[in-house]
């Protein structure tokens, strides 16, 4: 078997796969406070035990926390961040290990708004868990506390980008106690129909093989 072949028709299949991407945003809204956000996303709960009421296929790694404001912030009336795009709760990355996982893969418009107090990054990987090839680094701004006094995160932004290739992690690590996010928006790949798309691939390979037998 021609397994370079097989590849190059894998990834040739793989890369149709914005047709089948539906656009989706992670407000983490409903998420526990100062629990990690984990499979809230995915069909399962977060750290606390609480489902989510949207299966996307999407988890978050133990470092991706969801923080909420109780009061005990340093902002004018107690918050941890204001003015947020959906102002109950945003994603808190508190270590390196804050990492976004699809493991359909996303592709296609990728955006999310941020706060972040010094300058700093965050990675999209084809790989999970923030492994393999980097696609795409977002390059953050310090912009907290930008026309704004409030709260320590109180001005938001807006990021985004146009992936070409299928995605599998993006990586908030570098972020880490550094900026909130709020938004995650991605056009993710559902785990079926990446699965169906590959195994086309295979298909055609298939067809290709006895073709080339039969002439």
């Amino acid at each position: 078997m021609n397994y370079k072949l097989l590849g190059l028709i894998a990834a040739g299949v793989l890369s149709t796969a914005s047709a089948f991407a539906a656009p989706i945003t992670m407000d983490f809204e409903g998420a526990t406070s100062f629990s990690t956000i984990d499979g809230y996303y995915n069909g399962g709960t977060d750290g606390a035990g609480v489902s989510g009421s949207n299966n996307y296929g999407i988890s978050f790694s133990g470092g991706a926390l969801a923080l909420s404001n109780d009061g005990l912030g340093t902002g004018t009336n107690g918050e941890y961040f204001t003015n947020a795009p959906t102002p109950g709760t945003i994603l808190a990355p508190v270590d390196a290990d804050a990492v976004m996982n699809s493991v359909g893969g996303f592709t296609g418009l990728t955006s999310f708004f941020y706060s972040a107090s010094t300058d700093t990054t965050v990675t999209v990987y084809d790989g999970l868990n923030g492994t393999g090839t980097a696609l795409y680094t977002f390059n953050l701004l310090a912009n907290a506390t930008q026309g704004c006094s409030d709260s320590a995160f109180c001005h938001w932004g807006s990021a985004s980008t146009e992936l070409t290739s299928l995605a599998h992690s993006i990586q908030f690590g570098n972020a880490a106690n550094l900026a909130g996010f709020d938004n995650v928006s991605v056009s993710a790949v559902p785990v079926p129909t990446a699965a169906w798309l590959l195994l086309s691939g295979f298909g055609s390979l298939g067809v290709f093989a006895r073709r080339k037998k039969a002439a």
